[in-house]
This record gives structure tokens, sequence and C-alpha cells, in this order.
């Protein structure tokens, strides 16, 4: 094949599955492994698509955001690591805020026997929380159908009553220069207060939503430590941490 019609074949094939490995790519075209290497980072400095641990995935527009369900059947074992890591994090004692998200969700399975008090704004959380018997605080407002995230003045005015020790947030984009960003703009107030009412702020991501920049812009990434996977390319992990510190957990 020539380079266009192989960058033509890899495009066609990101349409369809939305995700594909570097070895599919290779069958799919016959080329060798550092050729379709090369081709991925030509298309993605074109911004055609990005590239991710092991192949390539589409690009998102900004305003696009995945439903939870969605959310849920990806990366779903480097999202148990990371919750298991988060919850050691976690002191007796401990006030903590944790975030609407699938990634977020994963830390409460491992907060069993903790005694803490928890808020969060997460639907989905809340019934996790309340099964667990973990004494639990939710934000009022409007309940978003996509993410079953509680938003709106409701919940702005409801978390201005609390100070956490520890925050929790998921996030879609964490870029060098944007920082921390989601979809919506209502989310992305609630994470500003749930930051800055904690003494302590970690956005916890699996390795697709590194170098992704997202709609409404929530926080300079100096404004909470990053924990992330050893999916994550270390290059950009290491950019990263001159602005913040990362924590780079070891998939279970």
């Amino acid at each position: 094949m020539l380079t266009f019609e192989r960058h033509q074949a890899i495009l066609v094939k990101l349409e369809e599955a939305k995700v594909v490995k570097l070895s599919d790519l290779v069958e799919a075209t016959g080329a060798s492994e550092s050729t379709i290497r090369r081709d991925l980072t030509e298309l993605e400095s074109q911004k055609k698509l990005k590239r991710v641990h092991g192949g390539a995935s589409l690009l998102t527009r900004r305003k696009d955001e995945p439903s939870l369900q969605e959310k849920s059947t990806k990366q779903s074992e480097e999202k148990q690591s990371l919750g298991r890591f988060s919850a050691e994090l976690i002191n007796d004692g401990d006030t903590v805020y944790i975030d609407a998200g699938s990634t977020t969700q994963a830390i409460v399975p491992f907060l069993k026997g903790k005694d803490i008090i928890v808020v969060t704004n997460g639907l989905n959380i809340l019934n996790d929380l309340v099964a667990a018997n973990t004494k639990t605080y939710v934000l009022g407002g409007y309940v978003k159908r996509g993410t079953r995230a509680f938003v709106g003045g409701g919940a702005f005015q409801t978390i201005q009553s609390y100070q956490f020790d520890r925050a929790f947030l998921g996030m879609n984009g964490v870029d060098v220069s944007v920082g921390y960003s989601t979809p919506d703009p209502e989310e992305a107030m609630i994470k500003q207060q749930a930051i800055e009412r904690s003494t302590n702020a970690y956005v916890v991501v699996d390795h697709t939503k590194l170098g992704d920049v997202t709609f409404s812009k929530v926080a300079d990434l100096g404004s909470a430590e990053l924990i992330t996977s050893d999916k994550a390319e270390s290059e950009l992990v290491e950019i990263i941490r001159e602005q913040t510190n990362v924590q780079v957990v070891t998939q279970q």
C-alpha cells in the first residue's frame, strides 16, 4: 500500500471500531509495526486520531460526553486498579468527596470498613455507598440523564456547605496546556468547588484521558494531583509532572 492508502485504511478502521489495536492495523494493511507507528504519529499530528496504548482511537468532539453505561464498559480492569490505589489514600476520620463517574465509582468497593464520611454528586456512587453502609451525603440539584450526576444551582449551593480532607474527581480531558476539562460547564463548576474545598484533591483517570481537551476547563494541572495507570505514555506523564504530582498505578 502507498502511504495515503494506509492512512485511509486506518481511518476507515477507526470509523468502524472507534478504537483499534496496532496488531489489527498491521493485519489490515500488511505493513510493519514500525510503519504503522509512524502512520499513527503523522495522523495524530494532523488531528485525525489520538494515539493510545497499543493502538489509536477516534478524536471526540469537545462537547461529546459518553453515558455512564458507555464509560463503565471501558478500561474496567484499569479503573479497578486506580480505585484500589485511591482508596488506600483515605484514612479513618477523613471527610471525602467522590465525584460522579465510572472511574471514581471504582473507589467505593475498597472503602469497606473505613470510618469516613463521603459526599458525592453521583447517583450511581450514592447507591453503592448506601449499600456498603458508608455514612453518605449527596448534593442536590438536577440529575443528568447520561452521567447520573447531580449538577446545577442546587448542587452548587449544597457543596459550599462542606469542606473535605480529600476529593477524588473524574475528568474527560487532561492536557498540558489547558489543564483539566470536562464537556459540561455545569459539571465543571461542581468539580471546581470540590477542588477548592479540599485539602488534598486528586484527579483519577484512565490513560485514554491524557492529552484530551474538552469544552469546559475545570482547573490548571497544579490544582490537583493526578492518578493514572502505567498504560499512560511515559513521555507525556513526565511532562505533566513538571506541573503537578503524578501517581502512576500498576494495573493489577
